[in-house]
């Protein structure tokens, strides 16, 4: 009896001693000075910061046929990259957290921002891959579901276009500051117009799918141009200025990026050039013999590019000779430069000339085209540090002028789309991100020369940790979309 009393003692104090141990260990993980809910205005800096600078890098300008390597063969230059990434999620579980602060404190502001940045993700997101996870996508920590099913593209198009549509809502009944916002200094009427220029932008993409009438992109595009506020001049431009300060300096400031072997591709030079279009002296640098040979900034000869298709070793050994420019050293010299702009004043305007042209909305074509190149030059009149000479509006004007850049100079329906998606690329030298190539494969314009011409890359393939993490669910989507291959020569929903 003594020996069954020991052990029934001996297991009481066992199991106390384990729920005592358990509930030290449960303590020891929860910090008792750490709040479970925070203030959105304190999530929402980062978020806007994140969100624009999201689209900064060299990477597109590849593709676009704007910059050159000479010590290697970049992918993107020659359209033979592989997979991309899932970053954005990261960024969009901030984004997941500031709505749900808005909601619990009843602040509506934050949660129509946190809807119109989960729209940009998703809307990049879906262009580079095609069905990506959306409806079931950031519940890991709500619900414990870690392996989101893929939404098709057209339900993530709906998807983002609804979230616009609710933030727009929300925003014209908010009259408070929006505090936190580096963006538009607490403007909600201002945000508003940025998500309908937004919206706009989402529309357009979807031309090619104006015959479908549950997305019916052209109404839709219409009813916001007649109903809504949208940007009014530059000074709406959705923007984020740098500062010279630690953390918050332009993002190429002091990049290695921009060394020896980069360079500008001479598609771009030349395409400034036959256009006499002066933007060149402000975004690249006259080659090493013509400043030696004391050519002016302002003369178009003094500038040249490398050859894209061309092997990168000739390029190259032209650059040694000192016969390529080199992109402006305020990109990289400069904490400041220019700011990032999400969205603005001219890509508005060129996408309201577009929609006349295709016959969405009635107005003069003529009109917004001339606006978002007159907001382009105005932009590096602004930001090009004591380069304003170059680019002022009377430069703008004589610029216009031309036969060569005049709408109406141009009678067809194509003829018109070429100079307005051209004007459009022209502008988007690292402002944009991978906007002009999507235009591209939307319109075929601009063109952009291929050493393979057959070769065209209309998306990028799924991460690799999909098919370690999410394995089903991305292997049914490529199935659904591409007959079980995930290539990126495969025509996504949005392209067919």
């Amino acid at each position: 009896m003594k020996i069954n009393s020991y052990i029934l003692l001996a297991l009481a104090l066992f199991l106390a001693f384990t729920n005592s141990s358990c509930r030290k260990l449960s303590e020891i993980n929860t910090n008792p000075n750490e709040s479970k809910t925070t203030h959105p205005q304190f999530l929402l800096t980062k978020i806007e910061w994140d969100a624009f600078n999201s689209f900064k890098g060299t990477g597109p300008l590849y593709a676009l046929k704007m910059i050159v390597q000479t010590d290697g063969e970049n992918s993107n230059q020659i359209y033979a990259w592989q997979r991309s990434d899932f970053g954005a999620y990261n960024n969009l579980r901030n984004v997941t957290k500031m709505i749900e602060e808005g909601e619990r404190m009843a602040l509506p502001e934050y949660v129509a921002i946190g809807k119109f940045i989960r729209a940009y993700y998703f809307y990049n997101l879906t262009l580079t891959f095609g069905d990506i996870p959306y409806s079931e996508a950031l519940k890991g920590e709500s619900t414990g579901l870690l392996t989101p099913k893929y939404d098709s593209q057209k339900d993530v198009f709906l998807g983002i276009l609804k979230e616009l549509e609710e933030a727009n809502t929300l925003l014209s009944k908010v009259e408070a500051r929006i505090n936190g916002d580096i963006i538009y200094n607490g403007s909600a009427s201002q945000w508003r117009k940025m998500v309908n220029a937004y919206r706009l932008k989402v529309l357009m993409t979807l031309s090619t799918k104006e015959s479908d009438a549950t997305i019916a992109p052209k109404e839709a595009f219409a009813n916001i141009v007649s109903s809504q506020p949208l940007f009014t001049g530059s000074g709406d431009d959705g923007k984020l200025v740098y500062l010279d300060q630690a953390g918050n300096r332009y993002p190429e400031f002091n990049s290695s990026s921009y060394g020896s072997g980069m360079y500008v591709d001479s598609t771009y030079i030349k395409r400034l050039q036959d256009l006499k279009d002066a933007r060149l002296f402000v975004l690249f640098t006259r080659t090493p013999e013509a400043a030696k040979a004391g050519k002016p900034v302002n003369d178009f000869k003094a500038y040249e590019g490398g050859d894209p298709v061309k092997p990168y070793g000739q390029v190259n050994e032209k650059a040694t000779k000192g016969l390529v420019s080199k992109v402006a050293d305020r990109f990289t010299k400069d904490a400041t430069n220019e700011p990032s702009i999400l969205i603005g004043y001219a890509e508005q305007q060129f996408l309201l000339a577009e929609a006349v042209v295709r016959g969405w909305i009635s107005g003069d074509a003529n009109t917004y085209y001339e606006e978002g190149i007159k907001s382009g030059f105005k932009f590096y009149e602004n930001y090009a540090k004591n380069m304003a000479s170059y680019v002022n509006e009377s430069v703008a004007n004589t610029y216009i002028a031309q036969s060569s850049v005049k709408l109406s100079s141009v009678s067809t329906k194509e003829a018109k789309l070429e100079r307005i998606l051209m004007q459009k690329y022209l502008r988007s030298f690292h402002q944009g991100g991978w906007t002009a190539y999507f235009d591209h494969l939307r319109t075929g314009y601009p063109e952009f020369a291929k050493s393979n011409k057959n070769h065209i890359a209309y998306r990028w393939m799924y991460p690799a940790g999909e098919y370690n993490n999410n394995s089903a669910n991305v292997s049914a989507a490529i199935a659904s979309q591409f007959g079980g291959s995930d290539v990126t020569t495969a025509k996504p929903w949005w392209l067919k």
